[in-house]
């Protein structure tokens, strides 16, 4: 199974926008880039080759919505649990937020105009079910889980580390990763809304689940 980390950021040169592949906990990185374009065609090679793929989107992609009753409202913008002190709506975070939502859209149109029968989930037991061939995740990599910059720079081994996270998430299970989710608020959930927005058919309850998100460990 292989793990596209994206770690978004300015497109413009020089490029602060990193993507890597991974495909084994051991193994070193199969791929690596600083463009959008790259990042799709390794998610459609692992779609064509393996028949499934991941994408890991390092910038929050589901935001805690209070229910709408006349004293809710004191909660909006408020961390979700598990942020700690990088909260998605700080100014770091809503920066990438913004930038994800346009980047992470244009990724999974061109995805499907690439793999048009692509089917996509936020949740992961429905991907290890075969619900779905694409699985959608955010990938933490913030404070004490940020990686010491490789060779190609920071970006790059922030979108490796997210990768590897990612991967040993799905391979040995949530054991050591703390929770980052919407609760007790709802969830809006960017990644399963803008699939849909790219015509990726997935599951309309998603809208409402958290999306699985994943926080990188300290470097050790």
């Amino acid at each position: 199974m292989r793990v596209v980390g994206v770690d978004i950021g300015s497109v413009r040169t020089p490029s602060r926008f990193a993507w890597a592949v991974v495909d084994s906990e051991e193994r070193a990185v199969l791929s690596y880039g600083d463009d959008p374009e790259g990042a799709v065609q390794a998610l459609a090679q692992s779609l064509a080759e393996d028949g499934r793929a991941v994408l890991a989107v390092e910038a929050p992609m589901a935001v805690p919505v209070p229910d709408p009753t006349n004293d809710e409202w004191q909660w909006l913008g408020r961390a979700r649990t598990g942020e700690g002190n990088r909260p998605w709506s700080a100014g770091a975070g809503a920066g990438a937020l913004a930038t994800g939502v346009a980047q992470t859209a244009w990724m999974l149109s061109r995805l499907h105009a690439l793999a048009p029968r692509t089917t996509a989930t936020t949740q992961s037991q429905r991907f290890d079910s075969g619900q779905a061939d694409l699985l959608l995740t955010e990938a933490f990599v913030s404070a004490s889980g940020k990686p010491v910059a490789a060779a190609a720079g920071q970006h790059a081994a922030d979108a490796e580390a997210a990768a590897r996270a990612t991967l040993t998430y799905l391979t040995d299970g949530p054991a050591g990763f703390p929770p980052v989710t919407c609760s007790p608020r709802r969830a809006l959930n960017l990644l399963a809304m803008l699939a849909d927005w790219a015509d990726i058919p997935v599951p309309r309850d998603e809208r409402h689940l958290d999306p699985l998100v994943i926080r990188t460990q300290p470097t050790k």
